[in-house]
């Protein structure tokens, strides 16, 4: 059946509670969102609650005051609650390197509790992690969070170390530390930690940003207008990647051939030096079985420059699980297979968009639009082609210059849509009809897969 690539992806269900924005951030861009607060707030009791999805490993902040952070470092979760870097942390020995799901995290903080292990209290999904660090916030030490005197950032540190990666349901609760079921909850059935409405007051300084308005992605939804404002952040950053309709990305864990470069939410792979077999490859975080399935799917990429197949070149399609797991995923095996590859057409312009259509059923069919024109047609059992079980969008990128955008859910920031058009169920934003093919997000998977 279809699947995520990765198993345990949490909140990438649908619920009754729907998530309709994220905001997604590059790193590259110097991306960020910023407030100085006109007065100070409850400095030692609060609570952040927010829903991050990751496109890069690096060490990347989520949100600072100065001192006061959560921060992925060597893929662990850090917080400091105290202005002295070296010893007042909380760190948790657990990994969180899934770049494909969306993490639930919460932190919350009360200096003035007498317990002290429990003044900076972190909860992912649910779960609430222990810090492997023991030299504790000192009691009612005043942090840098609801500090007028600083800027409170999201998405970067105040010196650098921006994120990439999606951002949703960000709350700040001044003067309460709450637990996260006041934002979050499992599902009955799946067993999964799914997002819930937040009821509860924030207090004067407290804000939520929902993304929900293109026009101005740093408006307070909360009542209190603590908006912040958008540093190099545009409209095109707005997401419907959300913890309730995970969407597909590239896997920036996987590199088929060479080392991807792959920026603007995992949407776009840049191709490396030209000639030979110098290829960028990788494919994407959702599989679909394309002889288990009532329907089809759809998804587009654009090209950022004309290419002439020998220096500069894109390749396009779906590989199969085998050659993944077999580790023949070098581009010439994957060239040589048939279905997973089609580049015969070399000459491609600048602005150039391709739709990609899987049509499934006992007898699937691949077929590649350009410009919505239909120009190649691979049909299983026909020609050489096969198809396994389990098919992932598949891309590769040749040369330094080429940039590779991906759309299959929502389009790349830099992906130009004229046009716009959803599947069948309403969801997607692509530039052609997806000629009844459907977004590969989770709400389609729960739906149809």
């Amino acid at each position: 059946m279809e699947t995520l690539q990765r198993t345990a992806n949490r909140g990438s269900i649908s619920t009754g509670y729907d998530i309709d924005n994220s905001l997604k951030f590059e790193a590259d861009n110097n991306e960020s969102l910023s407030k100085t607060l006109s007065s100070d707030g409850n400095k030692q009791t609060w609570t952040v609650s927010c829903w991050v999805k990751r496109t890069e490993l690096a060490n990347q902040m989520i949100f600072a005051a100065q001192d006061t952070y959560l921060y992925f470092v060597d893929n662990k979760i850090r917080i400091n609650t105290r202005n002295d870097l070296t010893n007042y942390f909380f760190e948790t020995a657990a990994l969180f390197r899934d770049t494909s799901a969306w993490y639930h995290c919460v932190v919350a903080v009360d200096t003035t509790n007498s317990t002290a292990s429990e003044r900076t209290r972190v909860y992912v999904n649910g779960v609430e992690y222990s810090s492997t660090n023991t030299t504790y916030t000192n009691n009612s030490y005043g942090t840098r969070w609801n500090d007028s005197t600083r800027t409170q950032r999201i998405g970067k540190y105040d010196t650098g170390i921006n994120f990439s990666g999606y951002l949703a349901e960000f709350h700040s609760i001044d003067g309460q530390q709450l637990a996260p079921t006041d934002f979050g909850e499992y599902d009955d059935d799946s067993g999964i930690w799914k997002p819930k409405a937040y009821t509860g007051s924030y207090g004067s300084k407290g804000f939520y940003l929902d993304f929900s308005d293109s026009a101005n992605l740093g408006d307070d939804a909360s009542g209190n207008s603590n908006n912040f404002t958008e540093n190099n952040i545009t409209a095109a950053d707005q997401a419907t990647d959300t913890p309730t309709n995970n969407g597909c990305t590239l896997n920036v864990l996987a590199s088929l051939e060479g080392s991807n470069d792959i920026t603007e939410g995992a949407l776009v792979s840049t191709g490396k030096a030209g000639g030979g077999g110098n290829f960028n490859g990788t494919y994407g975080t959702i599989g679909i079985d394309p002889f288990n399935s009532s329907v089809d799917w759809y998804w587009e990429i654009e090209t950022s420059i004309g290419t002439s197949g020998s220096t500069t070149d894109i390749g396009i399609g779906w590989i199969k699980e085998s050659r993944i797991t077999s580790g023949s995923t070098i581009y010439s095996d994957v060239y040589g297979d048939g279905i997973s590859r089609y580049s015969s057409q070399t000459a491609n312009a600048a602005g150039d968009i391709w739709g990609v259509l899987l049509e499934t059923g006992t007898t699937p069919v691949f077929k590649l639009y350009r410009n919505d024109s239909l120009i190649h047609t691979s049909t299983h059992g026909s020609g050489g082609v096969s198809f396994d079980t389990l098919m992932f969008p598949y891309i590769t990128v040749k040369g330094t210059s080429v940039d590779a955008r991906l759309n299959f859910l929502n389009p790349a920031s830099s992906f130009s849509i004229a046009s716009g058009n959803a599947d069948p169920n309403g969801y997607g934003n692509f530039e052609f009809d997806p000629k009844g093919g459907y977004a590969l997000c989770t709400k389609n998977l729960a739906e149809y897969g």
